[in-house]
């Protein structure tokens, strides 16, 4: 972290945070929001039976199984976490060729093997060509998007299917950094709504094989990096240790 940070709860604030792998957006949140409470209660004189509301929101959810920064919104500043959703992404990951899951990444076990000794360098960096621009995109039947009301990750849990809306997003940059077969490394920039797990499956498809997202990290989110988050158990610290929270 190479700012200090001064947490204003009365006038809002942002924390940047490097998500834990496994942890969902909404943990963070909560625990962030637990731990504000009860510091704020240390310093500020609460009524007997008084119980004081914080506003506390992330800005793009992150998947359990991926990692990097999370735009966390605290007080009045979560009035602002749209325009922060709809800033440009740049993500870094890996992909796995030759298998699918139905979740698009490791939350699911393999239901389909494929070859891919066809597959070489050179067809690999070509085939990336297809993905840049705009373009309509499938989001995952493992995703937050509700349907009916209901998020798309329940109803696939619940095993009902449930017909799915391309949505519109721009890819802007799709960059092979390694190849290791059968894993491949990329970095993407991209718009916000854009699903890297859909990416996955559909770079799959078009090699004629099939992929799903082996490991994924934000880098960054608009004017916001990665370099400058904390971890989880820094911010928590940073919360605890200071003495003039308000």
């Amino acid at each position: 972290m190479s700012n200090p940070i001064s947490i204003n709860v009365e006038q809002g604030c942002v924390l940047l945070i490097n998500k834990p792998l496994t942890w969902t957006s909404f943990d963070v949140v909560n625990k962030l929001r637990y731990i504000l409470l009860r510091n704020l209660h240390k310093f500020k004189e609460i009524k007997e039976g008084e119980k004081r509301k914080l506003k506390v929101g992330h800005a793009g959810t992150l998947d359990p199984l991926a990692t990097g920064l999370l735009i966390v919104c605290i007080g009045k500043e979560t009035k602002n976490i749209d325009q922060y959703m709809a800033t440009e992404k740049e993500y870094t990951g890996s992909f796995y060729l030759g298998a699918t899951r139905p979740s698009f990444d490791n939350e699911t076990e393999v239901d389909q093997t494929y070859p891919t000794g066809h597959i070489t360098t050179e067809l690999i960096h070509q085939t990336t060509q297809q993905f840049l621009g705009d373009m309509m995109q499938l989001p995952p039947v493992y995703s937050a998007i509700k349907k009916d009301g209901v998020r798309l990750y329940e109803s696939a849990r619940a095993g009902i299917e449930v017909e799915l809306t391309p949505r519109p997003v721009t890819i802007k940059t799709f960059e092979i950094t390694k190849i290791e077969m059968p894993i491949v490394e990329f970095r993407v920039v991209c718009s916000k709504g854009t699903y890297i797990r859909s990416l996955a499956y559909d770079f799959g498809k078009a090699l004629n094989s099939g992929a799903y997202l082996n490991s994924l990290c934000r880098t960054r989110s608009g004017n916001y990096f990665l370099s400058d988050a904390l971890s989880l158990e820094e911010a928590l610290a940073l919360i605890e240790n200071q003495p003039d929270l308000q």
